[in-house]
């Protein structure tokens, strides 16, 4: 048994959900297919793969295994690449999705630079909090903030996403800082409404446990927005430091209880796994890792706050 082609046929068969799908995918019979994924299931002593009429469904170990031989697929791919050559002069359109604040702030200087370094490539940057299907929407690449669920994609980490509770300098004057959590039921809470973070807020998610109830604030889908409003002097905004670095650094938010901070999330950069990973992907994913620092460049002015 060719152990790699048959690891492949068992991938392949999850990623097109079907062994006929699979079969034509990766140029063979539907037969071969079928017979490497139970040579692979023998060899290993563990069934992968529920088989009925219609579909195939993976096992608890299918599951554990997929993940695992999608990597090292995919590792041997990039290696058989990257020594072929086939990393030289990228070009085409790079179609990526980003969320609307980050990119805003932080990717005109990334996509600038990575062009002045591939210049046949073009760039189609899309700005959307939704999460996205890059397969049926046709991204190369999603940057995604959160914590995120295994699945099929694969995901690069970036940078870390750090969050943090801050006010203005008025509105503390005027109701007091808050030096420790129950406190926070005398104060108004800008609060962010919208996709993973909304549920992963720290602050927020205490007050609810706690049965505490803030005063009436202000709730938005989007932290820039918040941000300002803070600014304002409208109430306490727990967002991203990205978006709030700048506002802490020339004195117009100062943090507050970052001894409750939620931990970190993470930047992602998102795309599906392909035998044959297009160049102007590979050199993009290349170029974003390390980019912006450790820690990165809008946390560095800050570290004493969110330590």
């Amino acid at each position: 048994m060719d152990r790699l082609e048959a690891m492949r046929a068992f991938v392949a068969v999850v990623t097109e959900g079907s062994f006929s799908q699979a079969a034509t995918s990766l140029n063979l019979s539907p037969q071969l297919v079928s017979k490497y994924v139970s040579q692979l299931e023998k060899h290993i002593a563990v069934r992968l793969l529920n088989r009925t009429t219609r579909k195939v469904n993976l096992t608890e170990a299918g599951t554990e295994y997929f993940q695992h031989a999608q990597q090292i697929l995919l590792s041997i791919d990039e290696m058989d690449q990257q020594l072929s050559g086939l990393q030289q002069n990228p070009s085409g359109t790079l179609k990526i999705s980003a969320p609307v604040s980050f990119a805003l702030k932080h990717l005109g200087s990334l996509i600038t630079d990575f062009q002045s370094h591939h210049p046949n490539v073009n760039i189609d940057l899309q700005l959307s909090d939704r999460k996205v299907d890059i397969i049926k929407e046709g991204f190369d690449i999603a940057l995604r903030i959160g914590q995120l669920k295994s699945s099929s994609l694969i995901a690069k980490y970036v940078a870390p996403i750090r969050l943090i509770l801050s006010a203005s300098p008025g509105y503390l004057n005027k109701y007091g800082t808050p030096l420790v959590a129950e406190d926070l039921k005398h104060h108004r809470y800008l609060h962010y409404s919208y996709s993973e973070m909304a549920h992963k807020d720290g602050i927020y998610q205490w007050l609810k446990t706690k049965n505490l109830d803030s005063r009436a604030g202000l709730s938005s889908n989007n932290g820039d927005v918040l941000i300002a409003a803070a600014i304002a002097g409208a109430g306490l905004a727990l967002q991203p430091t990205f978006i709030a670095s700048e506002a802490i650094s020339n004195g117009q938010l100062i943090p507050v209880l970052t001894e409750h901070s939620p931990e970190p999330f993470g930047l992602y950069a998102v795309y599906a796994h392909r035998k044959l990973l297009p160049n102007k992907v590979r050199c993009f994913i290349d170029f974003i890792d390390g980019y912006f620092g450790n820690p990165p460049h809008w946390d560095k002015t800050i570290l004493d706050h969110i330590r």
